[in-house]
């Protein structure tokens, strides 16, 4: 009788704890947004990808040999495949959002009744000869590749142009213009200024245009395409390792030395010519 009596107390306590327990977690599920981030002051400014990419952030290649360059431009062509046109056709998904950087798109609260939202489309095109559409090689065969650079998302972040050039490289600062996120690439060792030559930049204001944003979400935004940047190096020197930074610039963007894609990313790229 006394080990039933323990039995049925363990059952008892167990139960009741299992049950402040369950009601604890379904009390605070009420007080998190479907569509809303809780604790969005927290998180941090976007990282800065491009495609294609290696764990090590390297690329090294032959132009002469197919080989070397052919995981990286698969890599392009994969990514570049939902900016197709022909998938941004369907009017209730999509709308234009002009080929000329402007204002926030607001498309309504995150938590208002509006529902899914539609995406701007984001022609592949605008990347000229990075596109993938004339140059299938994106460069590679003549030696002046390509990178593809996005900003991750983050829902209902907006990204704010520089007010100021004073934490803007003097280069880099023709670059700001109302309405668009500037990027600027150059050389990350002085004494390789003059190998790097020139890097050409494609895309809707050369940087990521203030319409696109903010993104509402999987569930609200599905068709969501982010703004692209295409990079294109012109003239690279020869057979050198060349180790190269790039970096978004914004009233609302910082850097970190934990975390090497945040608002910015290094790569080390070499051509190789025998």
């Amino acid at each position: 009788m006394f080990h039933v009596k323990i039995t049925l107390f363990y059952v008892i306590f167990y139960g009741c704890l299992a049950g402040i327990f369950i009601g604890t977690i379904q009390a605070m599920l009420l007080t998190l947004s479907e569509y809303k981030p809780t604790w969005q002051d927290r998180v941090a400014p976007p990282g800065l990808t491009h495609t294609p990419r290696s764990d090590k952030a390297e690329m090294a290649f032959n132009p002469r040999a197919v080989e070397t360059f052919l995981p990286h431009t698969k890599a392009l062509r994969e990514f570049l495949d939902k900016y197709d046109e022909s998938k941004q056709k369907d009017q209730m998904k999509f709308e234009d959002c002009g080929d000329q950087p402007a204002d926030y798109k607001n498309r309504g609260d995150l938590d208002s009744d509006v529902g899914v939202r539609k995406a701007c489309r984001f022609s592949r095109a605008l990347l000229g000869p990075c596109s993938g559409l004339e140059d299938t090689e994106f460069g590679f065969k003549e030696g002046k590749p390509c990178l593809i650079v996005k900003l991750n998302r983050i829902v209902n972040y907006r990204p704010r142009p520089p007010t100021s050039n004073e934490s803007i490289p003097e280069e880099a600062q023709p670059k700001v213009q109302p309405n668009v996120i500037p990027i600027y690439c150059t050389s990350k060792k002085e004494e390789d200024a003059d190998k790097i030559g020139e890097i050409k930049y494609y895309g809707i204001g050369e940087g990521f245009p203030l319409q696109y944003y903010p993104y509402y979400g999987k569930k609200l935004h599905p068709q969501y395409l982010q703004p692209l940047v295409a990079l294109q190096f012109t003239n690279l020197t020869r057979n050198t390792d060349l180790r190269i930074e790039c970096k978004v610039f914004g009233d609302n963007i910082d850097y970190s030395e934990k975390d090497r894609y945040q608002g910015r990313f290094e790569i080390k790229i070499q051509v190789e010519e025998s």
